[in-house]
Formats: structure tokens, sequence, C-alpha cells
């Protein structure tokens, strides 16, 4: 068992998507290292086709805990608030989207895919935003799950854990991160990459 996709694996993968727009996903995702999240939400807009770059807004959630008697920040296993003292029955969930920018680089073949996918109407208009993908966090994860099953690729193990898991779109994000610090496992290289995965 192993803990990531070679490359060779990611191509077989992308050879089985049935559509352009399941090809794309593939892509990006595997080019990129972008987070599924960050790839659904992506817009025509965001594309820069004269530089060859994608603008990816970071919409990691954080969640935080608030007493519902004085506000104080709570942690997950507190029974009385460390401010007020109260019980604490419920807490208040704040969801704060984290928002950061960062423009990556994308290669020439998926940037001529984006332009004929946009070209022939793949695009989709939600809530005045032309969404490179119409589709949910759900179907993205079959879309690689199911690719993954017709490229007859085996399930991957955590290094951590010892467990097998099958290949999701965060699989194709650590294999772009392992082939990047093959290229360069400098210092250096391992800066750029924490920025780009950021």
């Amino acid at each position: 068992m192993k803990a990531y996709l070679e490359r060779e694996e990611i191509e077989r993968l992308g050879d089985e998507a049935r559509c352009l727009r399941d090809k794309l996903l593939l892509l990006l995702l595997s080019r990129l290292g972008c987070r599924v999240s960050e790839a659904l939400e992506l817009t025509v807009d965001e594309i820069d086709f004269s530089r060859g770059t994608v603008r990816i807004e970071h919409l990691k959630s954080r969640i935080r805990l608030v007493c519902t008697n004085c506000g104080a920040r709570l942690g997950k296993s507190h029974v009385y608030c460390p401010k007020c003292g109260n019980t604490v029955d419920k807490a208040v969930i704040e969801a704060r989207q984290h928002r950061r920018m960062r423009t990556l680089p994308i290669d020439a073949e998926t940037l001529d895919l984006l332009r004929e996918y946009i070209d022939h109407g793949g695009a989709i208009t939600r809530n005045g935003r032309k969404l490179i993908f119409g589709i949910n966090r759900h179907r993205a994860w079959q879309i690689v799950r199911d690719c993954a099953v017709r490229a007859g690729l085996p399930g991957l193990v955590n290094p951590e854990t010892g467990r097998e898991h099958n290949v999701s779109p965060h699989r194709l994000r650590d294999a772009f991160a392992v082939h990047a610090m093959r290229v360069d496992d400098s210092g250096d290289g391992l800066r750029l990459l924490q920025e780009h995965l950021a």
C-alpha cells in the first residue's frame, strides 16, 4: 500500500473522466493543489488567460464556540464559562471564514481546456457569478471516486494512522505537494509550497 498517487496514476484518473467538466475538475485539483471547495467556487473572472494564472480565494472556515451569557470564547470541553462562571448548557457557534486570495500559475493544457469549456457554454451562472463548475462538494467527491474506480487505482494509506482511504479530492492535493517537494525540497521550495497551498 502507498500513501499518495504517482503522476501516471493521476493521468489515468483524468483519462477516465466522462466529460470535459470532470476532466477539468481533476486537472485543477491535481495541478493547482487547491482544495475542492476552492475549485468549486472558481469563477470565469478569476482566470487570467493572458497571464496564464488563476486567482483562488481561500475559503476554509474557522469555528468558534461562544458563551450565550457573556460572549466569552469556550473550548469544546467547557462545562462552565471561564469568564462569567455560568453553566454552559449550549454555546453559540460562530463560523468565520478566513478569506485570503492567492494567484497561481496554470499550465497551458489546462488553460486551453478551460477556454474550450467556457466557449462551449460549460460555465454556470448562479447568483450573478459565472462558476466554472455548477456542482456541489458531494458530486465532486463522486467524480473523483468513480474515475479512480474505473482507472483501477488502489486505496491509499494514511501514513500517520495506517488507515486505508479511497482516492479523493484531498488525495490529489497531497499528491501535488509530494511531487512539488520532489522537484525542490530546499527550504525555499518548502516555503513556496506552503504559500501555494495556503
